[in-house]
């Protein structure tokens, strides 16, 4: 099985030269419109409260000091919460969705009748929708972070009385280029990773609308246990 979503994963990147055909576009455009425009809400309020919790459980560790709480920032939301957080929202929105979607399309025929098109269903249906949720879930996780630094800044500022404008000098100075390059990798797997479990979940062989549900919770599932497997051996390798 682990063969068969990295050879699907394969072909649908070989694939990446249909791009250049508008109807394979506008799947790419409504892909990432809706994983990642449409999540913005859910992201950022999720992003808040995460900020908030870790700066209020950091201050109440370490007191009233600035750089060791911005450093625990640093660890905590850039290198783990920001990525593994988001795809948990991507999973519970897109993933399910882009399951049901394909299974419904495989129970009704639709599948094989671009087939006898001779349209590619790698081309047209997989493809533009991985890379979709891969460029959504880097999108999202940029803004994720972005808006846990700035919502544990403030409660800092409030709870501590520490300035904004020292906390972000602080921020930039002790964040390094491999936190970055790391979180910005996590992103890129985890949407690969979720876009493809998804997508081959849903198009899996079905005989009834039955299975369609069935194909969403395991596609849900696998998603999940892949996200934390390669978020801990990232973790291990990098860190």
């Amino acid at each position: 099985m682990v063969w068969e979503h990295i050879l699907l994963a394969w072909e649908a990147f070989c694939r990446l030269p249909a791009l250049g055909k508008w109807p394979v576009r506008q799947v790419l455009l409504k892909q990432t419109y809706f994983t990642g425009a449409e999540s913005l809400l859910t992201v950022g309020l999720v992003a808040f409260l995460t900020g908030l919790i870790v700066v209020t459980e950091i201050n109440n560790l370490v007191g009233r000091n600035e750089l060791l709480t911005i450093q625990i920032m640093v660890w905590a939301i850039v290198r783990e919460l920001g990525p593994l957080l988001t795809i948990m929202v991507i999973i519970g929105r897109s993933s399910s969705a882009l399951a049901s979607e394909l299974s419904t399309m495989q129970i009704n025929d639709e599948i094989r009748n671009l087939r006898n098109m001779a349209i590619s269903p790698l081309s047209y249906l997989v493809m533009p929708r991985v890379l979709g949720m891969t460029l959504a879930c880097i999108a999202l996780t940029i803004y994720f972070q972005a808006i846990a630094i700035s919502a544990g800044m403030a409660v800092n500022t409030l709870r501590m009385g520490a300035s904004l404008e020292s906390q972000a000098a602080s921020f930039f100075e002790l964040i390094e280029f491999h936190e970055i390059a790391t979180s910005f990798f996590k992103s890129v797997l985890f949407g690969v990773l979720v876009s493809v479990v998804s997508c081959y979940h849903g198009l899996r062989k079905k005989v009834a609308a039955t299975e369609v549900p069935q194909a969403v919770s395991q596609a849900v599932i696998r998603s999940l246990m892949v996200v934390f497997a390669g978020d801990g051996l990232v973790t291990i390798l990098v860190f």
